[in-house]
């Protein structure tokens, strides 16, 4: 993960004009929200892993699920996922009290190899742009 600065941090939308103004842009509310916080993503790439510039907000007058919501934005960063190549090695989920059939329909994804996976310096210069973008749609 590396934090990228920007002048968006702390600044307060509604999220329903968050979502108007980034999702033409390629953001998408990434699956890891909860009620209490929440980020948007930009995929960068996907060669080896995934690669995001992830855009962190929490509401600042309700819960995230709540109609009207607005929300506080956080300091951006880029992250990058590794997944590994084949097929998952994690898949007895239980000590197998869940029948392989089974489990592959709810758990349809493998575990990143690393989470927090070095972020090569090549996204540095797309981070920054991406970053400029945010900027200037939403402050100007």
């Amino acid at each position: 993960m590396i934090a990228l600065q920007s002048a968006v941090e702390g600044k307060e939308f509604k999220l329903q004009v968050l979502e108007e103004k980034l999702k033409p842009l390629g953001y998408v509310i990434g699956g890891g929200w909860d009620y209490d916080h929440g980020y948007f993503d930009y995929k960068i790439d996907e060669e080896v892993g995934y690669i995001f510039l992830r855009l962190p907000f929490q509401p600042v007058d309700g819960e995230l699920g709540e109609r009207g919501v607005s929300v506080s934005l956080g300091q951006p960063f880029l992250l990058s996922h590794k997944f590994q190549k084949g097929l998952d090695d994690n898949t007895d989920p239980l000590n197998g009290l869940i029948p392989m059939t089974y489990n592959s329909i709810f758990n349809q994804f493998q575990e990143p190899v690393d989470k927090d996976a070095k972020v090569d310096n090549k996204y540095m210069t797309v981070a920054r742009s991406l970053v400029q973008e945010l900027e200037l749609t939403l402050l100007y």
